[in-house]
């Protein structure tokens, strides 16, 4: 396994975000003519750029070393038969618990890492 290597965990800030709150924080290309971040001038904000992009080898993988799947009936769990060392389950918000139960034993029967198996499981109180 490669070690997974970040180039980059700040979020890139919209131009001149710092200044007014009617501009909001979120990531937005700046088009001016005469903008400084767009003509990349030295001390001014980085743009985002294929340069940040991560690994091909560890995109989308989690800290533990596996890639997430989401789930949303059991026969989706029967997919990852053979790959319950590369992906990790995650049940999709729009499953009920019933269904959420099943899918959580199918999971433990063939061994798969569930991310999220707590949510929305109650125990008898």
């Amino acid at each position: 396994m490669v070690k997974i290597i970040k180039k980059r965990t700040k979020t890139f800030t919209r131009h001149q975000a710092d200044r007014w709150f009617r501009v909001p924080e979120k990531w937005r290309k700046p088009r001016g003519i005469d903008n400084r971040v767009r003509r990349r001038f030295k001390g001014t904000a980085p743009m985002p750029k294929i340069g940040y992009g991560s690994d091909k080898r560890t995109k989308y993988v989690m800290p533990n070393g596996l890639r997430k799947l989401r789930i949303t009936n059991v026969n989706d769990v029967d997919v990852l038969l053979m790959h319950n060392k590369t992906y990790a389950v995650e049940i999709a918000r729009t499953v009920g618990g019933r269904k959420r139960v099943a899918i959580l034993e199918r999971a433990k029967a063939l061994g798969l890492k569930v991310t999220n198996p707590h949510a929305k499981v109650r125990t008898e109180e």
